[in-house]
């Protein structure tokens, strides 16, 4: 297999570079033994910024699609606390050409799958169809995302739908426990805030408002549209044309896109959360600042995540679970954001066990602090990433993904051998480093749970 590499270089939206007048070029080319392409990933900037990234994939039939937004939980103030979420789904909704039922029959009728999510730096609108149904899913997505109408009586009844929602990630005690230590760790600002929102600011938001924030943060230079499988390049730059070039949507040139993250790293505030609920299982998150997710150290941060809580051959799980029975279930995790990190490690146990739970896992973060990794688990955590990054890379809507984030969130596009090198490139004193610095910092303890007797 060989691989040619081009970098990827971000769009300067607000001047005349040629990244930004329509330029096409080659990122990526994989070809096998043979000569033959199995890979080839293209990127287009249109005029507008509106930046068109796809990857060609041999041997598939289908076609991922998704529509990239630079706009998230944490671009929202105070009173307008939950608005990308609520605009997700109104985006469904209905256009001037197409209603609600128009656009689920439409994809339903070709057997496309078809959602969206919002997430606390961007949301996103995917489809996966056959690769001859692809003019239809980009033209439905097209529809949507410039041309919703939010008739109120649509607001209204989609406010409901939400609030239902919000009472169902309430009554999940996961969800809970995870809500509680975010706004522990980042406190009353964005990032610490649910990307739902409450039932307070969702009943608090007006048509208007949603409907400004709309064509406020859905223009061209925040939109990255990415596509995987059977496609060719130049065909599906030609329907993003068509498709987002309703209403002028696509006309004149971009515009700078004002700041809303700093670069500098954000701290965390240490400190315990609690929440009672009547429940027979307390949850706990124990964790601490993290790397931001341009840290190169974040590799590193990956093996030892999955070497310590990543898999039942991990640590904790052996020692929490396994030796002690402590608890059924119980993982570590990493998260990385812009400006922001946090690690921690999340445990579900009786009410009983929760002081030896806690003891248990902050020794395991002591010793490994201290002593870092052995070679064995180094190696296993290793395995793990390189595996399931492969893995999970094997179906059109996971190398779609990876194409939008890299071009939404990120400053490279590494091919999947060039991240299979530096997971293979961390040793055993990057890891211990990256341990001593993490989980000796304070910690943040989230636990939601019955009140203590």
């Amino acid at each position: 297999m060989t691989t040619r590499t081009t970098p990827l270089t971000r769009p300067t939206v607000s001047g005349g570079s040629a990244s930004s007048r329509g330029a096409t070029r080659t990122l990526h080319t994989v070809t096998d033994g043979a000569g033959q392409v199995t890979s080839r990933v293209r990127r287009t900037v249109l005029p507008s910024g509106l930046r068109v990234v796809t990857e060609q994939m041999a041997g598939v039939r289908s076609v991922s699609i998704g529509v990239w937004v630079g706009v998230g939980s944490r671009h929202e103030t105070r009173a307008l606390h939950g608005c990308s979420h609520f605009l997700e789904h109104l985006l469904f909704k209905g256009t001037q050409e197409r209603s609600a039922l128009d656009i689920s029959a439409e994809l339903d009728a070709v057997g496309g799958e078809f959602n969206a999510f919002t997430a606390k730096e961007y949301t996103c609108f995917h489809a996966r169809v056959l690769d001859e149904d692809l003019p239809l899913a980009v033209d439905v997505l097209g529809d949507m995302l410039t041309g919703s109408v939010l008739v109120p009586e649509d607001v209204e009844a989609e406010r409901e739908v939400i609030l239902d929602e919000i009472a169902m990630h309430d009554d999940d005690p996961d969800d809970v426990v995870h809500n509680l230590f975010a706004a522990q760790a980042w406190g009353d600002t964005p990032l610490g805030r649910s990307i739902a929102g409450t039932e307070e600011s969702i009943t608090a938001l007006g048509r208007d408002q949603v409907h400004r924030f709309y064509r406020r943060h859905y223009r061209p230079e925040t939109m990255v549209v990415a596509a995987a499988g059977n496609l060719e390049h130049g065909e599906v730059v030609r329907m993003v044309r068509r498709a987002f070039g309703r209403g002028g949507f696509l006309e004149g040139r971009a515009t700078p896109v004002p700041a809303t993250v700093v670069a500098r790293a954000r701290r965390v505030s240490a400190g315990v959360a609690t929440a009672v609920r009547p429940l027979e299982q307390v949850n706990i998150v124990l964790g601490m600042n993290g790397l931001t997710r341009s840290d190169d150290r974040r590799f590193a941060l990956g093996v030892l995540n999955a070497a310590l809580g990543g898999g039942t051959s991990s640590r904790l799980f052996q020692e929490v679970r396994e030796r002690r029975g402590l608890a059924y279930s119980v993982y570590s995790f990493a998260a990385h954001h812009a400006d922001a990190g946090l690690v921690g490690v999340s445990v579900g146990c009786l009410p009983g066990k929760v002081d030896d739970v806690l003891a248990t896992v902050r020794t395991e973060l002591a010793t490994v602090a201290a002593h870092g990794l052995t070679a064995e688990e180094l190696a296993r955590g290793q395995g793990q990433l390189r595996g399931g990054l492969v893995l999970g890379l094997e179906d059109s809507a996971s190398r779609m993904s990876r194409l939008g984030k890299a071009e939404l969130v990120h400053d490279e596009l590494l091919t999947i051998d060039e991240v299979i090198a530096r997971i293979e490139a961390v040793t055993l004193e990057d890891v211990r480093q990256v341990a001593a610095r993490v989980f000796a910092q304070p910690e943040i303890l989230a636990v939601v749970g019955p009140a203590p007797r």
